[in-house]
C-alpha cells in the first residue's frame, strides 16, 4: 500500500470514529442555546443536510452586508467594565493575559488539569502575518483596571470546497470565574464579530469543548504516554488492566534515535518545500487552510518550547519529501502536592510521502520525548521560563495531531493524536 492510500485509510477510519456521536453530544445539541439560536449559524435541523447535493452552499446572511452597514460603535458594556485592546507584544499586557488564562481558562471536567499558556505561546498564536491588534479584545474593571475577560481573532484563509474565503479564527474566549453569571461571553462574541465585519470579513471558525450549533467537523484525541509513571501518578492515565507499572513502562518504551534516513529539523530555507507538501496534502480535504510562505514560516519554523517541525530530505536529490510537526501545550495540575505541571505536545501538520505515516510518527514521538528531556535538564526555574509553556493555534484540518506531556522537573510525556474529519 502506498503512502497516499495509507493516509486515506487512516483518515477514513478516524472519520468513522468521529461519526459515532455519543448520547451526551446528542443531548447537548438538543439544548436550547439562548445566544446561538439568535445568530446566523446552521440549526439542529440543518445538521444532516450539509453534504447533500441539494443543500445550498454559501453565506447564511443574504443579501450580504457591507462594512458601512456594520455598527460603528463598540457594544455596550455593563456598568463597572470597559473595553480594552491588548497589545500582546507588550510584556506587561501579555503577562496580564497569561494570568487571566492560567487561572480561568479551559479545565477538564474533574477540574484536575487546566491549560497553561505562556507569554511566548500567546505572542506566537496571536501575531501571525497580517494580524489585527484590535481583534485582541479585553474587558477591564473600571475600579482597578484588572483584566477580567478576553477574546481574540486572527486572520485566516480557508478553502471551503472550491472557494477560498478570508475568515477570522476565534480563540481564547475567557471570562473571569467571578463574572460567569454576567453573560459577558455573548457580548464578547458580538464585539469581535463587529470588528471582523468592519474589515469586510463575514465568516469565522472556532473550536469548543462542548457541542454548539453547528459543528462542521469533530476532533477526537488519542493519547500516547511517554512517561507513564508520571501520568499515572497525577491521574492523567489509569494503569492498564492486568498490567503492572513496570510492564506498562516497558511496553511504551521508545527508541532513543529516529529511524528515517534524512530526518532532520526544519529550517527556514525549507519553507517553500514544506508549503508545497502542505498544499498538495490539504487539497484532499473539503475544508482546509491555505498558507502563504510567510504563514508557513510563522507556524512551523521551530521555536524553542513552542513548535518543532522536522523534514525528511532525500540524500540523492536533496528534495524535502516528508514533514511532521508538533506544538507544546502544558497544563497546570490542580490540587496535587507533588506535581504542578503536565507538559504536552500536540501533533500539528504531518505529510508522509517517502515513508509510512506510522514510521514518521514514531520519529516524531522520539523527538518529542527528547525535547521534553532537554527541558527537564534545565534549572528548576524552568517552569517559569520560556521552555515549558507554549502552545499553538487550532489545527483546522489535518489527518492527525499529537500531544505530549512533560512533568515539572522531568520529561513525562503523553502524546495525543487528534483527527479532524472535514472530508
Amino acid at each position: 500500500m502506498n503512502q497516499d492510500a495509507e493516509q486515506e485509510d487512516f483518515v477514513r477510519l478516524l472519520k468513522q470514529l468521529n461519526l459515532v456521536q455519543s448520547v451526551e453530544q446528542a443531548q447537548q445539541l438538543e439544548k436550547e442555546h439562548r445566544f446561538w439560536d439568535t445568530q446566523p449559524v446552521p440549526t439542529l435541523q440543518d445538521q444532516n443536510g450539509g453534504d447533500s447535493p441539494d443543500c445550498p452552499r454559501g453565506p447564511i446572511d443574504v443579501p450580504q452586508k457591507t462594512p458601512d452597514q456594520v455598527r460603528q460603535e463598540p457594544y455596550h458594556m455593563p456598568s463597572g467594565f470597559t473595553w480594552s485592546i491588548l497589545d500582546v507584544m507588550d510584556p506587561s499586557q501579555a503577562k496580564e493575559l497569561y494570568e487571566l488564562l492560567s487561572n480561568n481558562y479551559v479545565e477538564d471536567t474533574d477540574s484536575t488539569f487546566r491549560f497553561d499558556y505562556s507569554v511566548d505561546f500567546l505572542q506566537w498564536a496571536l501575531t501571525p502575518p497580517g494580524y489585527h491588534k484590535d481583534w485582541h479584545i479585553g474587558v477591564r474593571s473600571t475600579h482597578n483596571n484588572q483584566l477580567m475577560a478576553f477574546i481574540s481573532g486572527i486572520p485566516a484563509q480557508l478553502r471551503v470546497y472550491h472557494e477560498t474565503l478570508k475568515m477570522a479564527e476565534i480563540n481564547f474566549l475567557c471570562v473571569h470565574k467571578r463574572l460567569r453569571d454576567r453573560r459577558l461571553a455573548p457580548v464578547l462574541i458580538k464585539e469581535v464579530t463587529r470588528r471582523v465585519n468592519l474589515l469586510d470579513i463575514w465568516q469565522a471558525v472556532y473550536t469548543a469543548g462542548v457541542v454548539l450549533p453547528m459543528p462542521v467537523t469533530q476532533c477526537r484525541y488519542f493519547h500516547r504516554s511517554l512517561n507513564p509513571k508520571k501520568l499515572i501518578e497525577v491521574g492523567f492515565s489509569p494503569l492498564p488492566p492486568r498490567m503492572t507499572l513496570a510492564q506498562t513502562i516497558k511496553t511504551l518504551k521508545l527508541p532513543t534515535r529516529t529511524s528515517t534516513l534524512g530526518f532532520r529539523a526544519m529550517e527556514r530555507t525549507d519553507v517553500p518545500a514544506v508549503r508545497r507538501l502542505l498544499r498538495d496534502y490539504l487539497a484532499k480535504f473539503h475544508l482546509a487552510a491555505e498558507f502563504s510562505e510567510e504563514e508557513v514560516a510563522h507556524w512551523m519554523v521551530p521555536r524553542v518550547g513552542v513548535v518543532n517541525a522536522y523534514v525528511v530530505e532525500d540524500s540523492t536529490t536533496q528534495e524535502v519529501t516528508d514533514v511532521c510537526s508538533f506544538y507544546h501545550l502544558p497544563s497546570t495540575i490542580i490540587g496535587n502536592d507533588n506535581h504542578k505541571k503536565l507538559s504536552a505536545v500536540y501533533s500539528f501538520y504531518n505529510v508522509a510521502r517517502s515513508v509510512t505515516l506510522a514510521q514518521l510518527m514514531q520519529d516524531a514521538l522520539v523527538m518529542a520525548k527528547r525535547r521534553m528531556q532537554m527541558c527537564s535538564m534545565r534549572s528548576t526555574s524552568w517552569r517559569m521560563s520560556t521552555c515549558y509553556n507554549r502552545s499553538s493555534s487550532v489545527l483546522v484540518v489535518a489527518s492527525c495531531s499529537i500531544t505530549c506531556s512533560t512533568g515539572a522537573a522531568r520529561g513525562c510525556l503523553a502524546i495525543v493524536w487528534a483527527s479532524c474529519c472535514a472530508r
